[in-house]
């Protein structure tokens, strides 16, 4: 993937709420079509998390959640929903750390992220909404649908916000990626002195997915942002992004 000599980041107007089982391609359609947007070949649409499982039926009642005596004991000390736990610890391969009311989990699909992705912001009320269950999955199937509708070739960027450890504030970062190279990799290419880099590898999609948030926001109801300018290299997945556990300095 070559560097951008400049890019433009759009958010897509006129999408309106999603809701279980919508075909969310062929919203994207719609809006794309009543923006009278042309759209060229290689553009990168950032899509949501959010509304990714909305249509996919990842909302779930917390009503019909039974918390096992963990969750209560843990919501107890927390001052959490019991509730909101159970489904936390559902959604995790491992609890990475409970604290002073914050819940950081792995969850199964290897993201580290607190309350393992579960969220009750923007969901119907008495509800909460998973993670996709496979966001690539969900990315190659947008960006297949995409591609057809439009006739060009593009990539999809399923995003969602994660903290960072030693660093205050959120960032969004790409959940799932397709049609889009997720890491540029300079190691092994000389700087302008003659070095030879062994550690830069970039994260593009979390860049792309990041940059994206600007025009997107979160309460702003503009789920999808549409980049032009960059060239989206060989493509990947998200998976690709995850650091392998005998790499990970901190497990």
């Amino acid at each position: 993937m070559k560097v951008a000599d400049e890019l433009r980041i759009r958010a897509l107007p006129g999408l309106g709420e999603v809701r279980p089982g919508d075909d969310l391609a062929a919203v994207i359609l719609q809006a794309l079509a009543a923006a009278r947007w042309t759209v060229l070949p290689g553009t990168i649409f950032v899509v949501a998390q959010k509304i990714v499982s909305k249509a996919e039926g990842r909302i779930i009642a917390l009503d019909s959640v039974e918390p096992s005596p963990l969750a209560r004991r843990w919501a107890e000390a927390s001052g959490k929903d019991p509730r909101l736990v159970e489904l936390v610890l559902q959604q995790s391969r491992r609890i990475v750390r409970m604290t002073a009311g914050v819940l950081i989990a792995e969850t199964h699909h290897g993201f580290v992220c607190a309350n393992a992705g579960v969220d009750s912001s923007n969901a119907p009320p008495g509800c909460a909404i998973l993670l996709p269950a496979d966001p690539d999955a969900s990315a190659e199937r947008l960006r297949q649908r995409l591609h057809a509708g439009l006739g060009v070739p593009v990539g999809v960027i399923i995003s969602d916000s994660f903290g960072r450890p030693w660093r205050e504030g959120q960032v969004n970062v790409a959940l799932g990626v397709a049609g889009v190279a997720p890491l540029r990799d300079y190691r092994g290419l000389q700087d302008p002195f003659g070095r030879r880099l062994q550690a830069s590898l970039i994260a593009t999609a979390d860049e792309l997915a990041a940059a994206a948030e600007l025009v997107m926001g979160k309460i702003e109801g503009r789920p999808v942002a549409v980049i032009e300018g960059l060239e989206p290299g060989e493509e990947g997945t998200a998976r690709q992004l995850l650091r392998k556990p005998e790499q990970d300095l901190f497990r």
